[in-house]
């Protein structure tokens, strides 16, 4: 067995510090060369087991050896034992490495440390063979007392001492807790705490306080160690003597004994001082309030002539860098005479009333009375009477006094009223007022005594109130809707009655927001009967402006102004062109800046009355029979003259009639000239003679145009058609035969 040993505390350091900083790249190339040692020959071998001791076990205290062992259980063919590589762990991490032909290799902590403790293992590597023994737990109990080391052993009062604590066994992180004690009282006076992340020591300032007398600081250290702390004992240091800077102050205060008002009263706060380069600084207080203060000497002096506002406690409170030390003293004053009391019957009279004020003093001892408003005095004397003005108002005081001794009273605050004028009530705009638009109203009484308080009503209902401090108008604002009266009623200290303004009138202007257009009898109109349009409004106010259109027409046909809500068009007999579609617009005064608005549109419908369609229906038949009597009155004429006229007529280049018409005009004739033996070639040869005669045809020709009224087939008797029938007359020379005919322009039917 191979025992290897950490030689003190430092080597045991270095040792570990050494393993553990070994690179993890030259870890890996160690086992690797480890692993290719063979075993010559071609022996055979096993690991048969590994495992790890502690010895003596495995919870040790701070200080004890400790020892690891790991023992190696292999079997081989060969006669030589085989060499075999350990590796010892802690926390994972490879601290220790040795090759051997032993079957146990030791490792020695001398004086084990809260450092050393933590999760230990081994392993052995045979070739390319290796086992790993199980974790074990390494625990090291308690921590070595720290070193407490001081920088003095004397100081003074407001000083400080620099406290050394230190535990050189163990590594940083440390923490330490030190705590300053005063002989002279139990428990410690002051306690810090530090952890040292670095370092294995901690250095502290502690401030000596005026308390301080004869002081000691106890160090204590604690490292945590896994899950565990681990704390060592308390060390005391060396004691360290506290000097007094300066002593507590005291009070010196005369006249002693019983102190009486209008007595010199003198209060002296004084120290002394030891140890300190300049003086410090010496306050005497009453009541948190300084009344006197010293910082160049040894005291401090408060003198005042006695009075009954100096009795109470009095404290001196002496202070220098960061000591600071208090006396507290109670002076009690005896009272003189009680202090005056002012009295009136009342504070508050109308201007005119009687201001009556008397000064006393309790047990009517003789003394001299001055009563003041403000500081003003006003009477000499114990009473004061007068009749009030309004600068009467104010605040009155008295004084007494007997001896030098004077005393002031109490306040009295005097309020002289002046009658308020009737408020007058106003407008910001003597302009109309539009519906929705705000408005302010003005109440203002311009005498009487402020403050004032304003309340304004709207329709007997208080709408808003003010209070205000001058004689400056109320200003109240208000959105109208419709027209509205509003007054105002004010009110002071005075004993009057309130006063009431006159009523304001507001004209509110309600705009035209919607128009509607109705027929007030029937939209569809018989011809000759009355139409009646009615363009109305909402509660808009007039006058209105009411403006009848028909679509598709720039202009109106009828405009009227009326204070109505409502505005009427009538039309007494209705014809055919009045037919179509209608709309309106109203507007007032207040639409000036907006859109007119417009109504709904209507269409009216105009027809004609039965009788008239019976007229024209009698016309038109009328005429129809007159055409057709004429018509035939033409024919039966031409046929007598053609029997009575042998003589060939000519042809006609065109038919003189169109359609239906033409067709009944022509046969007749067609069958006349049949009758008499004509052909179309013997009329021909018939008009060749007259050619040949060489002398000019001269005929006349007269047309007379007739306008007839006939019913279109599609129409009925409700549409006129009008036809034009031209008779045409042609006159020849005496010696040929008069030919008339007559020809029709359009048709019956007014195609």
């Amino acid at each position: 067995m191979v025992l290897r040993k950490r030689e003190g505390t430092v080597n045991q350091e270095q040792a570990l510090g050494s393993a553990y900083s070994v690179p993890s790249m030259l870890s890996a190339i160690l086992v690797q060369l480890l692993f290719k040692i063979r075993i010559p020959g071609r022996a055979a071998f096993t690991i048969n087991s590994i495992y790890m001791k502690i010895l003596p076990r495995d919870t040790v205290q701070n200080g004890e050896n400790l020892t690891l062992q790991c023992i190696v259980d292999v079997s081989t063919t060969s006669r030589v034992k085989p060499k075999h590589s350990l590796l010892f762990y802690k926390d994972d991490v490879l601290f220790y490495n040795v090759s051997s032909i032993e079957n146990t290799e030791s490792y020695v902590i001398p004086q084990a440390r809260v450092y050393d403790a933590g999760i230990y293992k081994c392993s052995v590597i045979l070739n390319n063979k290796q086992k790993t023994t199980a974790e074990s737990q390494v625990l090291v109990k308690g921590v070595p007392r720290p070193r407490v080391t001081l920088d003095k052993k004397e100081t003074i009062e407001g000083g400080t001492v620099t406290v050394n604590c230190s535990v050189p066994e163990e590594r940083a992180p440390i923490h330490f807790t030190i705590e300053k004690h005063d002989l002279d009282t139990k428990g410690f006076r002051q306690k810090r705490e530090k952890t040292s992340q670095k370092q294995n020591f901690v250095t502290l300032e502690f401030t000596v306080e005026e308390q301080d007398r004869l002081l000691s600081f106890h160090c204590q250290a604690s490292i945590v160690s896994g899950n565990r702390v681990e704390t060592s004992e308390s060390s005391r240091s060396e004691l360290v003597t506290v000097t007094e800077s300066f002593s507590m102050p005291k009070f010196n205060v005369s006249p002693q004994g019983k102190i009486t008002e209008g007595e010199q009263l003198r209060i002296v706060c004084t120290i002394q001082v030891r140890h300190l380069a300049q003086f410090p600084e010496i306050i005497i207080q009453k009541d948190k309030v300084i009344v006197a203060h010293s910082n160049h000497g040894s005291e401090a002096v408060y003198s005042v002539m006695a009075m009954m506002e100096h009795n109470g406690n009095y404290t001196c409170k002496v202070e220098a860098s960061r000591i600071s030390k208090v006396t507290s003293i109670m002076v009690n004053i005896t009272e003189l005479f009680s202090k005056p009391k002012l009295e009136s019957p009342t504070i508050r009279l109308d201007k005119g009333g009687s201001l009556d004020l008397w000064c006393s003093i309790p047990g009517a001892p003789t003394a001299n009375f001055t009563i003041q408003k403000g500081h003003t005095v006003v009477s000499q004397s114990q009473n004061f009477t007068k009749i009030a003005s309004k600068w009467d108002s104010g605040t009155y005081t008295c004084t007494a006094g007997i001896g030098k001794v004077v005393k002031k009273s109490n306040t009295v605050q005097i309020a002289v009223c002046e009658m308020l004028s009737k408020p007058k009530i106003f407008r910001d705009s003597k302009s109309e007022v539009i519906k929705g638009q705000a408005i302010e109203v003005s109440c203002q009484s311009s005498d009487g005594t402020s403050p004032i308080f304003y309340q304004l009503f709207k329709a007997n209902n208080v709408l808003k109130s003010h209070n205000m401090s001058s004689n400056e108008p109320a200003v109240f604002k208000d959105n109208p809707t419709k027209d509205v009266e509003y007054y105002c009623i004010v009110d002071n200290c005075h004993s009057h009655t309130k006063m009431v303004s006159e009523v304001l009138r507001v004209k509110v202007i309600a705009p035209v927001e919607e128009v509607k257009l109705s027929i007030l009898l029937t939209e569809v109109v018989e011809t000759g009967k009355p139409i009646v349009l009615r363009c109305s409004v909402n509660n808009a106010s007039g006058p209105i402006t009411y403006t009848f259109y028909r679509e598709k027409e720039g202009k109106p046909f009828y405009q009227v102004i009326s204070n109505e809500t409502q505005a009427i068009w009538h039309e007494s007999q209705a014809s055919k062109e009045q037919e179509g579609q209608y709309y309106c617009t109203a507007s007032n005064r207040a639409n000036l800046a907006k859109k007119v608005p417009q109504s709904n549109a209507l269409t009216v419908r105009v027809f004609l009355s039965p009788w008239k369609k019976g007229l024209i229906a009698v016309v038109i038949i009328g005429v129809i029979i007159a055409l057709l009597i004429l018509g035939a009155r033409c024919y039966f004429l031409k046929k007598a003259k053609a029997k009575q006229n042998p003589v060939a007529m000519p042809r006609l280049g065109a038919p003189l009639l169109n359609s239906n018409n033409e067709k009944m005009l022509s046969d007749p004739n067609t069958e006349a000239n049949r009758h008499y033996g004509y052909s179309e070639d013997v009329g021909n040869h018939a008009m060749k003679p007259i050619n040949e005669n060489k002398e000019p045809l001269t005929s006349d020709v007269e047309y007379t145009e007739v306008e007839v009224t006939s019913p279109e087939p599609h129409q009925g008797l409700g549409t006129k058609g009008t036809e034009t029938v031209y008779s045409e007359i042609r006159k020849a020379d005496p010696d040929f035969v008069e030919n008339r005919y007559s020809r029709t322009e359009g048709s019956l039917d007014g195609t």
